[in-house]
């Protein structure tokens, strides 16, 4: 039956988004419990919550997988399952080897599932299936245990083993690495720490789990190590504090993205009304009795304060923490560090900020372009770096923060900086107009954002993939950001995305040129100016003023758009937008006032102009064009205006 049909295949497709959307959690959950597991094992802390956190994940999704007969993530989820019970009953410890291949099972599970999710070819997971039974069926590497691995040890005899080493030994080769691998041989090491003894000589006291034989104690004397039998009590787990209980489910409701898009489109339509009404109590004020206008004028006001509550309520529904995009990050520095035979270390500061869903979803391409360049090309080799002075290690930091209505993104590594010399021969070769003299940050930023540039003889999976910085300019720039740059030869470069919080409402401030209106976004501009039209002054055909004790590059609004200027005035009216050297102003007859209005994207392609984000409709019925002065500024700059 065609009907009984569509039923079926609306309740799968329904049943399929809740499958992806439980996925979704149990991966960030196991990438949370990866991190613990790595950093604990660096450590030399123990971590079986880390451990039991993604079995718990990796046999959720095998279950779920199951339903929705996606074999292949089945199969890995069983596979990764079962590793992960080896850990638990002790049969093997966690290993350096172990946590990669974890890792690497990890995001290849995430990337079976989202093929599913975008209709995609599914990838083969054969080799990493090998992989992980591998890593199951070995654990001959030395290892950290698990406190899962150290209970049946414990259940053995236990002894305290106290090293004291002495300058005699010490040219011996008798060191605390040495006597740590002696004492893993002969069984598992519960815990070691640094002590100082009688007399301040430093003294490291092992507590070692031994199966069945006892301690030569006469072979270990010589060697500065005395044995003491210990109770037979399982050992301590304090080592590892256990994971925060998961949140009650009836706390949370799972609500479709296209849900809160229409409830915002509403609000939208709202903030339109509630402007009318503003407009059209403005027009009656003289017709109404004193007291019955500030009766009206209350009920105006409270219903401003409802309709601006009422959106910041909706738009922290879809404000989601900037740490889901950062997390993700360790995992590609991690596998390209490996990749390219480099030492690599993420910070990341900020993850607590909230960009909306949408917006942070159309920017994860972005800052992985940036992250995966800053591992490629931006840090040396730990070679290079040594003779340089550095630590063997990079570094690469994320940070997040907002400032207003704007969210920042910085991407800075501490690498060799940008090369400009070799920026500009390369982009000569290319047949990129190079201007003469030395490159400022801007100019070299739009070198390496030229169509096709690359500093790379070949591609690899880091960089030279045809998604250049020109693509993560461009993505920056369609949601109203700026991308800037800041490079300092051998001590590293750092890029810096402003973005807006939100896509849907915004502030902005409403000008006026010639007969023509038009809304700019405020979070674009970074300062207003009055300026007398006889401190113009003409420099090449191009208009500049004075600013900061310097000059700002002028650009008329009038000019850009062939709108009939206004009659001249006593003061002109520039917006700032663009930091440092990159600054522009744009210039209006007037400034009318400041609104909060509901931004309209074009969706046709064949009706988009450059340098117009959308329309907006004001108070009065005006449709008004939303100008994207980031656009016009970057216009002026391909005009010359500079």
């Amino acid at each position: 039956m065609p009907g009984a049909e569509r039923e079926t295949g609306r309740f799968s497709d329904a049943f399929l988004d809740d499958y992806f959307a439980e996925c979704d959690e149990h991966l960030r959950a196991i990438r949370a419990a990866s991190l613990r597991l790595d950093a604990g094992l660096d450590a030399g802390r123990l971590e079986p919550a880390a451990v039991e956190q993604i079995f718990r994940g990796c046999h959720s999704i095998k279950g779920l997988s199951g339903m929705v007969e996606l074999g292949e993530a089945e199969t890995l989820a069983h596979e990764l399952e079962s590793y992960l019970r080896t850990l638990h009953e002790g049969a093997h410890g966690i290993t350096r080897p172990g946590v990669d291949v974890l890792v690497d099972a990890v995001m290849e599970l995430e990337r079976v599932i989202v093929a599913r999710r975008d209709r995609a070819a599914i990838p083969d997971v054969s080799a990493i299936v090998a992989r992980v039974r591998a890593i199951a069926a070995g654990g001959a590497a030395p290892h950290v245990p698990t406190a899962a691995a150290a209970l049946p040890a414990a259940a053995g005899r236990r002894w305290q083993a106290v090293y004291v080493p002495t300058p005699a030994m010490l040219e011996r080769g008798v060191n605390v690495n040495s006597i740590r691998e002696r004492l893993q041989a002969l069984g598992t090491i519960e815990s070691a720490v640094p002590e100082v003894a009688e007399g301040g000589r430093l003294a490291f006291t092992f507590v070692v789990a031994l199966s069945d034989a006892e301690p030569a104690s006469a072979e270990w004397e010589p060697d500065g190590v005395t044995w003491t039998r210990l109770a037979n009590v399982p050992p301590a787990r304090a080592e590892a504090p256990e994971a925060p209980a998961p949140p009650a489910a009836a706390r949370f409701v799972r609500v479709d993205l296209a849900r809160l898009d229409d409830l915002m489109r509403i609000i939208g339509d709202l903030v339109v009304s509630r402007a009318r009404l503003a407009d059209s109590l403005e027009r009656m004020e003289r017709h109404v009795p004193a007291a019955e206008w500030r009766a009206a004028q209350e009920h105006r006001t409270a219903l401003d304060r409802h309709v601006r509550d009422l959106r910041q309520g909706v738009m922290r529904v879809r404000l989601i923490p900037v740490g889901d995009v950062f997390d993700r990050m360790v995992f590609v520095v991690r596998d390209l560090a490996r990749e390219y035979g480099k030492t690599v270390r993420l910070e990341l500061h900020g993850k607590a900020t909230e960009i909306d869903k949408l917006l942070i979803e159309r920017m994860m391409d972005a800052v992985l372009h940036l992250v995966r360049n800053a591992v490629a090309h931006g840090l040396e080799s730990p070679e290079v770096r040594q003779r340089a002075g550095k630590s063997r290690e990079g570094t690469i930091t994320l940070r997040a923060s907002t400032v207003g209505d704007t969210a920042l993104i910085d991407v800075e590594d501490d690498g060799q900086g940008i090369d400009a010399a070799a920026v500009a021969a390369r982009a000569r070769a290319a047949g990129v107009e190079v201007p003469d003299g030395a490159l400022d940050a801007d100019t070299l930023l739009e070198l390496i954002c030229a169509p096709g540039l690359s500093t790379r003889e070949r591609a690899d999976r880091g960089s030279g993939r045809g998604v250049g910085m020109g693509a993560v300019r461009a993505a920056v720039q369609e949601v109203g950001g700026t991308l800037t740059l800041e490079t300092d030869p051998g001590r590293g470069t750092r890029f810096a995305l402003q973005l807006p919080l939100t896509l849907a409402i915004t502030e902005a401030i409403i000008a006026t040129v010639g007969d023509r209106t038009f809304a700019i976004p405020q979070a674009g501009v970074s300062e207003v100016l009055e300026i007398d039209p006889a401190a113009v002054r003409q420099l090449e055909n191009n208009e500049i003023v004075p600013y900061r004790q310097g000059t700002l590059p002028l650009l008329r609004l009038s000019r850009v758009f062939g709108v009939p200027e206004a009659p001249r005035r006593a003061r002109l009216h520039v917006f700032v937008t663009g930091r440092g050297a990159a600054a522009v102003g744009i210039a209006v007859d007037r400034i009318v006032g400041q609104k909060e209005i509901v931004v309209r994207t074009f969706a046709d392609r064949f009706i988009k102009v450059h340098g117009v984000a959308g329309a907006t409709e004001l108070g009065d019925g005006r449709v008004v064009l939303i100008l994207d002065v980031n656009a016009l500024a970057h216009a002026g700059e391909m005009r010359g205006v500079r």
